[in-house]
């Protein structure tokens, strides 16, 4: 039987992925629901309440996805630059709207 053992600065840096790398991604993503479904016709409130409850969902499987990826590099990688990709997309949709 094999145990491994993490360091303190290996969980925090988990942690930290989780949280604040999943709060970038998902909002980048509620950002580029809301402009999308809004550019589509959905009413404004409509689009939010969308975008609020897939967030919702999206931010538990984000989070728990950080803890289960082998490569916190890549974790990183994903969450952030996913979350400002999707952000400048919506910040396009959005200048494009008015």
């Amino acid at each position: 039987m094999s145990t491994s053992t993490f360091s303190t600065r290996h969980v925090m840096a988990r942690i930290g992925a989780s949280v604040l790398g999943g709060y970038a991604f998902v909002w980048g993503f509620m950002a580029l629901a809301l402009a999308g479904l809004y550019a589509l016709g959905v009413p404004f409130h409509d689009a939010e309440a969308v975008a609020n409850i897939l967030g919702f969902l999206l931010f538990l499987t984000v989070f728990l996805w950080a803890f289960a990826a082998r490569n916190l590099k890549s974790v990183w990688i994903v969450l952030v630059g996913g979350g400002l990709s999707m952000t400048g997309i919506a910040t396009l949709i959005q200048q494009s709207l008015v």
